[in-house]
């Protein structure tokens, strides 16, 4: 236990407020934030807000004064640098009416750390000596900043990180996380499985499952992002084997629901799953790309080995490519252009054929902003097949001339992958 900190009986919940005009700005990607709530989750410990607020001490105050009346135990990162902008120690001491006090074991740790690079120590960095009187140091092995752990009032922590993602995990686990489980934190986890879905909305799928969504222990929660949905299944438990224990019947008859629409759990992707899936076909891909310019081989080469399956592809932006290495009928091209059935089908059996695979997979389209029409608007796709038995065939899909030309790209290789999946699985069932 951190010596001057005594123990306390209730914890409700945490509270993570994250310090940083930048972060408001966008400037930086806040990772901390993510990292935090996945930590919070293996100790148990209840989640329900995060703040984010800029390098005022005004500012900081108002959402401190919210914190403590929902929360009692309030993570703070970044703000505890030497510059001027860095108010985070300054503004909790002062809402706590409390005065700071240089630490001289802090500020001979901050001296050690220059000397040790051969640099000279300036005296804006005595203000990261400064912690509450009261407050116990969450010690920084790596950086000049040390944090805090402090209780200023009966069934309130605080503790505080710098910034610094690799700063601070480290003190997360080194101090921080051996003092709440001494105060009972981490005799319990929540433990969860995102199961993955393509193919149905979000509120199919929820209508689907909808009497799982009111269980209370596992809960299932629904959510989705660039035409993947996803169900998340969260259980609390004494450890990560009871979790399951209880997740698992509830993700089995999550699978028996959704059918072919479920693709995979947690880190499993489409291209993980279709490399599976071939490997264990025993089966090669190629792939014809127009509109997405690579984006589907590279979704594919992601996947480490993924030469055992697939070979390569052709990027045939522009039609003389198509009629020079794909086999791609002029005429066809000047008839029914690019963006056609037709020519996906072309397409497709043409990079299987010269690259001499088991399957061929085409996509041409238009991703837009411009380049559409009325009988051809933006965010037209037509996604091509050439199977292992001769036959070729062409999917039509309108993805929305409002998506943004990268979004069309990307749900395109998705839809790709995902048909070329579903194939697989009704070939690997008939060979039963």
């Amino acid at each position: 236990m951190v010596e001057g900190v005594s123990r306390i009986d209730v914890i409700m919940s945490v509270e993570l407020i994250c310090v940083g005009t930048e972060l408001l700005l966008g400037d930086i990607l806040n990772s901390n934030a993510q990292y935090l709530a996945q930590e919070f989750a293996k100790l148990g410990i209840p989640h329900y807000y995060q703040s984010v607020v800029g390098d005022n001490i005004s500012r900081i105050h108002q959402v401190i004064d919210l914190a403590c009346q929902r929360s009692s135990i309030l993570v703070f990162t970044g703000g505890l640098g030497p510059t001027p902008d860095d108010l985070t120690t300054e503004a909790i001491a002062s809402y706590f009416k409390t005065p700071l006090i240089e630490d001289p074991d802090v500020l001979h740790n901050i001296q050690h750390k220059f000397n040790a690079v051969g640099r000279v120590m300036t005296p804006s960095n005595c203000k990261q000596a400064l912690i509450p009187q009261g407050a116990s140091v969450l010690p920084n092995p790596s950086g000049t900043a040390p944090g805090m752990i402090w209780q200023p009032r009966p069934h309130l922590i605080i503790l505080t990180f710098p910034g610094v993602p690799s700063e601070m995990k480290r003190m997360w686990h080194e101090t921080a996380v051996p003092y709440l489980k001494e105060q009972g934190w981490g005799k319990d986890i929540i433990y969860s499985r995102v199961m993955r879905f393509r193919g149905i909305g979000e509120s199919a799928l929820a209508e689907k499952v909808g009497d799982l969504l009111n269980l209370s222990n596992p809960t299932v929660a629904p959510y989705a992002s660039m035409g993947e949905v996803k169900l998340r299944v969260s259980a609390k438990a004494k450890s990560e084997t009871e979790a399951i224990t209880l997740i698992e019947p509830v993700a089995e008859k999550i699978k028996e629901i959704a059918g072919l629409d479920y693709f995979g759990s947690d880190t499993d992707t489409l291209a993980s799953v279709v490399g599976q899936l071939l490997r264990e076909a025993k089966q090669t891909l190629s792939v014809a790309e127009s509109c997405t310019g690579g984006g589907l081989g590279e979704m594919l080469t992601t996947i480490a080995g993924s030469s055992d399956y697939f070979y390569g592809g052709v990027i045939s932006y522009d039609n003389k490519v198509k009629i020079a290495l794909l086999d791609v009928n002029q005429n066809d091209l000047e008839q029914y252009g690019a963006v056609s059935e037709i020519v996906a089908r072309a397409m497709a059996k043409g990079v299987k054929t010269k690259l001499g695979t088991d399957w061929g997979i085409s996509i041409t389209g238009i991703a837009g902003p411009g380049g559409g029409s009325e009988a051809k608007p933006v965010g037209l796709v037509y996604i091509g097949f050439a199977t292992p038995d001769g036959r070729v065939e062409a999917h039509e899909y309108r993805l929305g001339q409002q998506r943004e030309r990268e979004t069309i790209r990307y749900i395109s290789s998705c839809i790709a992958l995902d048909g070329l999946r579903r194939l697989l699985i009704k070939k690997l069932e008939k060979k039963l």
